[in-house]
């Protein structure tokens, strides 16, 4: 585990990848920031009136993007990409379809959240690798922490609709920053997802139930405020998980190679 300014390991070995981009003149994190901050809005736009047909192209677009995306990362990046993916979708259908703790336009899980959650994972990467989070790492932290704080304290004790579990988001997100192993990943997905939130309970293309349809007694607000502080989770297992994957991944291409 690392303290609050410490070098990020995800971020750290993936500039190859990141410096190969930007020497083919192709790619770039100010472009990949750039295409999501575009490609968000646009879809949750289109799927204000979209229909379940309409969800689909949506879906299928937003795959050709993400694995468009993928070509211009590192293996590791891509091995994070699939944990993140995996778990945002189980979580979208455990608590969206099964439990409705949120619920979306067309009462299911449309077609481009799970890439979604791909981009979105790439997207706060991409926002952590750039040069001025890189040079001002621990200015970046504390200003995350004091924004994230204000909002969530907001949102618990003065907004007309009680929101505590962004409060509890809100702790999660505070361990990641302080003690987390990737603090820049998880400042650039507080600033994803809450834009990516904002606009898409703003729009109407999903909304957050007034408590907890488990046991009905956590208010949550609409969004909840520090969602960055849930998704963290996602990010977390994805920086845990990814090497292991990736070097059980090499290690059966190699056996096939020594048994001949």
């Amino acid at each position: 585990m690392s303290t609050l300014g410490s070098l990020d390991p995800p971020q750290a070995v993936d500039r190859a990848g990141a410096a190969r981009g930007a020497r083919s003149g192709v790619w770039s994190n100010g472009r990949a920031i750039a295409i999501a901050l575009l490609w968000i809005p646009s879809v949750l736009w289109l799927d204000r009136s979209a229909s379940g047909l309409g969800q689909l192209a949506l879906g299928a677009l937003t795959w050709a993007l993400l694995l468009w995306w993928l070509r211009h990362e590192t293996p590791l990046v891509r091995v994070q990409v699939v944990v993140v993916v995996v778990l945002a979708t189980l979580v979208e259908y455990v608590f969206s379809g099964w439990l409705g703790v949120y619920v979306y336009r067309l009462d299911h899980v449309p077609a481009y959240v799970p890439p979604g959650h791909g981009i979105v994972y790439l997207a706060a990467l991409a926002i952590g690798r750039t040069a001025v989070l890189q040079a001002h790492r621990r200015a970046a932290v504390v200003a995350t922490l004091l924004v994230a704080g204000a909002w969530a304290c907001w949102g618990a004790f003065v907004s007309p609709r009680t929101d505590l579990l962004g409060l509890f988001w809100y702790a999660c997100l505070a361990g990641f920053l302080l003690w987390g192993r990737s603090t820049l990943l998880y400042v650039g997905a507080f600033l994803v997802v809450s834009y990516l939130e904002l606009l898409g309970t703003g729009w109407g293309v999903w909304q957050w139930m007034p408590y907890d349809t488990i046991a009905g007694i956590v208010p949550m607000g609409n969004p909840p405020s520090i969602a960055a502080g849930g998704y963290g989770w996602f990010d977390l297992w994805a920086v845990l998980l990814a090497p292991v994957l990736l070097r059980l991944a090499v290690r059966r291409r190699r056996e096939p190679e020594r048994a001949a």
